[in-house]
Parts: structure tokens; sequence; C-alpha cells
């Protein structure tokens, strides 16, 4: 047996809590999957985990061995790739997560210019508005937009996402422009759920932020539609600049309050406290940081 895929089937079935997603995260059979933890509990005298008909639960021995087995196999990959990357570039899965959006927009093609020296690398890459347990889900790293608040996760910001009020030319020759952020109480406002506080819309003038409730139109949870709303007229859509750049181009958009700035919301790429990266990973971050500045998206 292989000590190395006995471990990855311990730390991938304890982190997931269950043998069918360890194997659908390592591409391997359930009795497989199975196989390999037996064979390791076998081999170390000691039950890791303890099965039942509904669950998967793990052991005080299964707990130490889980406290440094996910260090050991990233220090190993971090080995093996330094062996082969510059002969073969880089291998293996990397598997990556980033908010719908923003995936879709820019994320998805960060990560075809990463890949492209790469032919042996294969991209996961997840798209999902809602903040993924990393370790469950078997992520090496996840961009996300906002404040870091989770402390189990290191981050490192690679800059700022800007958000942008905007109508289009149709909706502006029916209703005055706002001349303040006060006066958008009088509009038509579409309405971004993904965002912390939805309905209100924070702009900063001199050195003091201004809060104002906005009433709703359309309430939806994608920048990209409240984007498409607002170009059809339906309203006044606050949405981070990359999804704009085009529309404000091509003048089917009007950037409005002007004077008036958004605060900057930090992208940031994070990753699991205490692990040591691979170099793929590592690889990734300083990639994304020179990218987003070369494409202006941060």
């Amino acid at each position: 047996m292989d000590l190395i895929d006995g471990l990855k089937a311990f730390v991938a079935t304890a982190q997931t809590g269950s043998f069918t997603a360890a194997a659908e995260r390592l591409g391997m059979s359930n009795r497989l999957t199975s196989k390999y933890v037996a064979e390791l509990e076998q081999r170390l005298g000691v039950r890791v985990l303890q099965r039942t008909t509904r669950k998967v639960g793990i052991t005080s021995a299964g707990e130490e061995l889980l406290a440094r087995a996910p260090a050991l196999l990233d220090e190993l990959d971090a080995m093996l790739s330094a062996v082969t990357e510059d002969s073969r570039g880089f291998s293996g899965t990397l598997r990556v997560s980033a908010p719908v959006t923003f995936g879709e927009t820019y994320v998805q093609g960060l990560m075809q210019r990463f890949a492209a020296p790469h032919p042996d690398l294969t991209i996961d890459l997840r798209l999902n508005d809602s903040y993924v347990d990393l370790a469950a889900e078997g992520v090496d790293l996840a961009f996300r937009i906002g404040p870091p608040d989770q402390p189990t996760l290191k981050a490192r910001k690679l800059g700022e996402i800007r958000s942008v009020l905007v109508a289009s030319p149709a909706y502006l020759a029916e209703h005055p422009a706002p001349k303040r952020p006060e006066d958008l109480v009088h509009h038509r406002c579409i309405i971004d759920t993904n965002r912390r506080r939805p309905a209100h819309w924070v702009f900063v003038e001199g050195a003091q932020e201004n809060a104002v409730a906005v009433p709703s139109r359309f309430m939806v949870n994608s920048a990209r539609v409240a984007r498409d709303l607002a170009v059809a007229g339906q309203g006044i859509a606050f949405c981070p600049r990359f999804v704009l750049d085009d529309d404000l181009e091509a003048g089917r958009l009007v950037s409005l309050l002007d004077g008036f700035a958004a605060p900057g919301h930090p992208i940031s790429a994070v990753y699991l406290e205490g692990r040591t990266l691979p170099l793929k990973v590592r690889a990734l971050i300083d990639f994304a940081l020179r990218d987003m500045r070369q494409v202006a998206i941060a």
C-alpha cells in the first residue's frame, strides 16, 4: 500500500466527512478510498476514522494525524513540483474558487493565461457566491471580494474593486440625473443582493462616508444582471467597474455622481491558515497580482 495514497484518502475523508465526497475530490472510487484508509489504519495499528451507517467521524488518533498530515502532503507536493517545474512546468490539479460574476468576467481568463505554459496542469474552477469551506471542498485558493473575516484563512490583498453608479441615456432622458447621493431616494434603483447591505449604497464626500437607503425597482443576485437591467432603462444600478467598462465606453451606460467616490472593496487571494503553500499556488497568487494590474481590474 502506498502510504501517501493512504494519507491523501484519510485527509480527504476527514475533511469532507464522507468517503463519497473524498472519492470525488481525489478522482477515485468510494471502494478504493475506503480501502486506502483501511490499509493505512492497518499499517498504523490504530483506527483513525469511526464509521457508521450515516457518517464518518474522526478518532483522537485521527485528529492528531489530521493536524500534521496536510502540511506533510503539501510539502511533498512542493518538493515534487520543484523537481519537475523547470523542465515540464506545473502539473496536477489546481482547485480555485471565485464569486460567480467576478469569475465569469475575469478569473476564467486569468486561469487561461496562467495555465497556458503548463500543459500538464488541470484547472478546477468553481464559481459560487457563497463562501465555500476550503478544507471540506479541497480548494487550494479562493478569490474573494470584501474584507477577510475568517480566522482560519490567510489572505493576500491583490487590489481593490470599486463600484460605479450608472444609468442608461434612455432612463436619464425621463428622470433628471441625481446631483447628490440623497437624490437617489427619488429614483428607481436596481439592487444587487450579493452586497453586505444591498439597499444601502455608500459614497464618500471628503472624509465622510454617506450611506443612502435606496428604493428598489429590481432586486437581483448578479452584478451582470443589474448592469443589463440598467442598460435596458429599468433604473439606476451600482455595479463593480469590471462589469461596466464596455458599456460605458460604448455609451450604453452613463456614470453618475462622479464627484462622490464609492469606497473600495479589497480583492484577496485566500488560503488555509497553517498550510505550506504548493509552488503552483504561490505562483498563481504572484501571477494574479501582476495580471490584475496589467488588465486594470484592481
